[in-house]
């Protein structure tokens, strides 16, 4: 069992950035890969971004390729993603997920999901 806990969510303004945190707990954290996903209020939770075992390989969404890092710390267990020149469609809440050895860019592939985190970005 991996247990996940989201922090660092708000509201902010069209510009502005934010830095989200994962934090894990239970089994070894550098035996899972691990993704963020968000949805918006009326659509289809949407792959983000993930980040391997190790943190050497990344992959992003287009909608957010070169505003959005994502970095792991397998000494802490977390994982942050940090999210720069927000936009009003960035709105949603943010979901970071585990997935035992290899990410995937399909949510249903993740075994374990935090609570989520709300973002919230106005115009």
């Amino acid at each position: 069992q991996v247990e996940l806990v989201e922090s660092g969510g708000g509201l902010v303004q069209a510009g502005d950035s934010l830095r989200l945190s994962c934090a894990a707990s239970g089994r070894t954290f550098s035996n899972y890969a691990m993704g963020w996903f968000r949805q918006a209020p009326g659509k289809e939770r949407e792959f983000v971004s993930a980040i391997s075992r190790s943190g050497i390989s990344t992959s992003y969404a287009d909608s957010v390729k070169g505003r959005f890092t994502i970095s792991r710390d397998n000494a802490e267990n977390t994982v942050h993603l940090q999210m720069n020149s927000l936009k009003p469609e960035d709105t949603a809440v943010y979901y970071c997920a585990a997935r035992y050895l290899v990410y995937s860019y399909s949510q249903n592939d993740y075994q374990y999901w935090g609570q989520g985190t709300q973002v919230t970005v106005s115009s």
